[in-house]
């Protein structure tokens, strides 16, 4: 399908900051040519055409095909289909180019075909089973079409980490504070849980951590009955809460409305860390109360975005 030719399916995404806070996401649907569907955040697609030529790269990652120019930016092109190392498929599985836009990168993947875009709620975007995580899975969550079908979501920010390398984490200086700090972060991600790890980690402070958003917030409602047990104000015990926009379950911004309706939160800042970088992604953040938002993944910026917060 040629979405160059049907550019409606694609437009107005920055208007669709209706969705903040309902709990729902749209997808775009795809295949590799097997009869497996596979999905990715309509807010990362910046656009989807006919594959152009290719300029090939010597020395690339596999699954790197090469480069494009685009409107006079150089992008790499990453094929999924050598990135799920997908059984059978075609040989002209990268007819189709997905032009995507997140933590600060832009770049193409390589598909057989663009189906449609879907809206689904979060509560039936479930993490995958174990067979299909661990530490190089690139499937982040599953959700199941009207007719049974699976659709494998991606977890793109592990397919470009793979394709052109982690963020390595600079020397960082320590807190320097009377008060022992405890972070809270939420995120689906097990590359950008493991780089938030290495900075929180690198800059001293103790952290705690959740997979989506609805284990964050029985996780928070467990601290939050811990502190009143105690008979000690939440605040004193978590100093800020970082999360994810876009995680199975519940999302960041239905997490943000909870914590933010819950009196016992008073006091503690919510960080909104989104790959999602856009103008309409920081209001939707806005809109249910964020307190700040960095955009993925600076581990310099993340630190200083932090570090005023735990003085």
């Amino acid at each position: 399908m040629d979405m160059s030719a049907n550019p409606a399916l694609i437009e107005s995404i920055d208007a669709r900051t209706k969705l903040a806070g309902s709990n729902k996401m749209e997808i775009l649907l795809f295949s590799l040519g097997t009869g497996e569907v596979f999905g990715i955040n309509v807010f990362k697609v910046r656009e989807v055409s006919q594959t152009p030529p290719i300029t090939r790269t010597p020395n690339t990652p596999p699954g790197v095909e090469g480069v494009i120019s685009l409107r006079g930016n150089i992008i790499p092109v990453i094929s999924l289909a050598t990135f799920i190392r997908i059984d059978g498929a075609p040989e002209n599985t990268g007819q189709t180019m997905i032009v995507t836009e997140f933590s600060r990168h832009t770049q193409g993947f390589l598909v057989h075909d663009v189906d449609r875009i879907i809206r689904v709620d979060w509560d039936k975007v479930k993490p995958p089973t174990s067979m299909l995580t661990g530490q190089d899975s690139i499937i982040t969550a599953i959700t199941e079409l009207p007719d049974g079908k699976l659709v494998s979501i991606l977890d793109v920010e592990q397919i470009l980490a793979q394709a052109i390398g982690e963020e390595e984490v600079p020397p960082l200086e320590p807190v320097q504070s009377e008060k022992e700090h405890l972070v809270f972060f939420a995120d689906d991600s097990v590359v950008a849980r493991k780089e938030i790890t290495k900075v929180l980690e690198t800059m001293g402070i103790k952290y705690q951590q959740a997979t989506n958003g609805q284990e964050a917030w029985e996780k928070l409602q467990a601290l939050a009955a811990q502190a009143l047990a105690e008979g000690v104000p939440l605040n004193e015990k978590v100093s800020l809460i970082l999360t994810d926009a876009e995680m199975p379950e519940m999302d960041g911004y239905v997490l943000t409305k909870q914590i933010k309706s819950d009196r016992r939160f008073e006091g503690i800042p919510i960080i909104m860390h989104s790959s999602l970088s856009s103008e309409a992604n920081r209001a939707m953040g806005q809109a249910v109360g964020v307190d700040h938002y960095v955009a993925k993944f600076d581990p310099a910026v993340l630190a200083e975005t932090l570090r005023p917060f735990l003085h």
